[in-house]
């Protein structure tokens, strides 16, 4: 099994900027893609940025320029720099990753739990 937990998400004023971070544990032989995903209340889930494992980054077009996804490769670690925060950006934030697992070869796409972040006056 593969596990992916997030942290770092909150309540922040219009302008400001959170960071978020992803960790993945488990038999892991390797990590393929990762990102972020968020979910508004009733909205559907978006991807909000991914990255490659070798670093090539794609975004929504609603976050570019504002957000910044980057892992270690090493550390199975990932984070997402939101800046200039709106309150369109308050929702559930995700973490997500597909790679392989350790051992006879499986692939795998999990998911983290899920962290909140409020953008508020």
């Amino acid at each position: 099994q593969v596990q992916l937990v997030e942290s770092g998400g909150g309540l922040v004023q219009p302008g400001g900027s959170l960071r978020l971070s992803c960790a993945a544990s488990g038999s892991i032989l390797s990590i393929n893609v990762m990102g972020w995903y968020r979910q508004a209340p009733g909205k559907q889930r978006e991807l909000v940025a991914a990255i490659t494992s070798g670093g090539i980054t794609n975004y929504a077009d609603s976050v570019k320029g504002r957000f910044t996804i980057s892992r270690d490769t090493a550390k199975n670690t990932l984070s997402l720099q939101m800046n200039s925060l709106k309150p369109e950006d308050t929702a559930v934030y995700y973490c997500n990753a597909g790679g392989l697992y350790s051992g006879p070869p499986k692939f795998f796409h999990t998911w983290g739990q899920g962290t909140q972040v409020t953008v508020s006056s």
